[in-house]
C-alpha cells in the first residue's frame, strides 16, 4: 500500500473510532424508538382552527401543537386543571399541575411532588418563547408496559383499533376537541424477514470471498442505502429543530460512507484487492454505527421514515446485515489478499 493510501486509511479509521466512541446516537423524538407496532393519528380538530396545527408523534406517544395565531390555546391536565398555555408569547406550563410531573415518563411512574395540586392556583412557568410545544400525553397511547391490549392479545394476526381518544382544549373562549385513534398492526412474520436478513448478510460475505469486484458492488449498495436512510429522515418535533437540519445531520455519516465506497470501487477497478477489503471493513463499521439506533425497525410494523415503510425497513436491513457482511467479508478478503501476495512476488 502506498504512503498516501496508508495516510488516507489512518484518517478514515480515526473517524470511525470517533463515531464508535460517540456511540450510535439516535435522532428520534420521544423515547428514541424507530419502529413500533402501535401508531397514532389525529382524526379531527373541532372546530377547525386556521393557523393551529396538531399532530401525533412517536407512534401515538406525543402530541404537538403549533399555534401561529394571536389567540392563546389552553390545554388542561388529566383532572381538568390548567396545564399548558400556547400562544403568541410562547408556552407556559403550570408547575403545580400533576400532568407536569406525570408526563415526564411514558408510563406515568414519576412520583408527584408534595405541592402538586390540580385545585391550586396555577404557577405558570415559561418553557418556550415560541408558540409551539410537544409533550408526552397519556391520553393518546397504551399505558400498560409489557402487556398487549386485550383485543390484540386475543388475535395478534390482524389490525386493531386500540382506543379512540380525545384531548380537550380551549381556544380563547371556545371549547375545542382534538380526536384521534391509536391502532396496532401485526409485525412482519419472523419466518419471512429473518431469513432475508440472514441471506443478505451471507451474500455480502460471499462478495468479499469472491473478489474485489463483487465487494465493490456491495459497497455501492451499502452507500445507496445509507444515503436513502439519511434523506428519508422524518420531520422532528418542532421543539427539536427543523427538518432540513435533521436531514443534513443524518447526511454527514452517509456522505462519509459514500466517500469510502467511491474509494473502494476505485481500488477494485485498479486491482488493489487489499485496499478494497480494508475500505469494506471501514464502510461496514460506519453502516453499523448508522443503523444500530434503528434496529427495532427490523421486527416492527411501523417505521419512522419520510418515505415508504418497505424502503425504510430495507435500508436499515442493508445498514445492519449488509454492514456486518462488509466487515466479515472485508476481513476475509484482506486475509485472502495477504495470503496471495507472496506468490505474486518474483524470486
Amino acid at each position: 500500500m502506498s504512503t498516501a493510501g496508508a495516510r488516507l486509511l489512518a484518517v478514515l479509521l480515526g473517524l470511525v473510532g470517533c463515531l464508535a466512541l460517540a456511540g450510535p446516537a439516535s435522532a428520534h423524538v420521544g423515547d428514541g424508538r424507530a419502529g413500533s407496532d402501535f401508531d397514532g393519528a389525529v382524526a379531527s380538530v373541532t372546530p377547525q382552527l386556521p393557523g393551529v396545527t396538531v399532530r401525533v408523534l412517536q407512534f401515538g406517544d406525543e402530541l404537538e401543537v403549533v399555534n401561529r395565531t394571536g389567540t392563546e390555546l389552553e390545554v388542561p391536565g388529566y383532572s381538568g386543571e390548567p396545564y399548558l398555555r400556547i400562544g403568541p408569547d410562547g408556552v407556559w406550563r403550570n408547575r403545580l399541575s400533576p400532568a407536569t410531573t406525570i408526563n415526564l415518563d411514558r408510563y406515568g411512574r414519576t412520583p408527584l411532588p408534595a405541592d402538586a395540586d390540580p385545585l391550586a392556583e396555577p404557577d405558570w412557568v415559561q418553557v418556550s418563547t415560541q408558540p409551539q410545544y410537544t409533550w408526552h400525553d397519556h391520553r393518546t397511547h397504551w399505558m400498560s408496559e409489557g402487556l398487549l391490549p386485550p383485543a390484540v392479545a386475543a388475535d395478534p394476526t390482524v389490525e386493531h383499533t386500540v382506543l379512540e381518544w380525545t384531548v380537550p382544549m380551549t381556544y380563547g373562549t371556545a371549547d375545542v376537541v382534538v380526536a384521534g385513534e391509536l391502532t396496532w398492526s401485526p409485525p412482519p412474520p419472523a419466518w419471512l424477514v429473518w431469513p432475508v436478513y440472514a441471506a443478505l448478510f451471507a451474500l455480502v460475505v460471499l462478495a468479499g470471498v469472491r473478489g474485489p469486484g463483487p465487494l465493490a458492488g456491495a459497497l455501492g449498495v451499502g452507500a445507496g442505502a445509507s444515503l436513502w436512510h439519511a434523506l428519508a429522515t422524518p420531520a422532528p418535533a418542532v421543539t427539536q429543530g427543523g427538518h432540513l437540519g435533521a436531514v443534513l445531520s443524518a447526511l454527514l455519516p452517509a456522505l462519509l460512507v459514500a466517500a469510502v465506497a467511491v474509494l473502494g470501487v476505485r481500488a477494485a477497478r485498479r486491482g488493489r484487492g487489499g485496499l478494497t477489503a480494508v475500505l469494506a471493513v471501514v464502510a461496514g463499521w460506519l453502516l453499523l454505527v448508522q443503523g444500530l439506533p434503528d434496529v427495532d425497525v427490523l421486527w416492527t410494523s411501523h417505521v419512522l421514515t419520510a418515505g415508504p415503510t418497505l424502503l425504510g425497513r430495507a435500508a436499515v436491513a442493508v445498514l445492519l446485515a449488509g454492514g456486518a457482511g462488509l466487515v466479515v467479508g472485508g476481513v476475509l478478503a484482506a486475509r485472502r489478499s495477504r495470503d496471495r501476495a507472496p506468490a505474486s512476488v518474483a524470486p
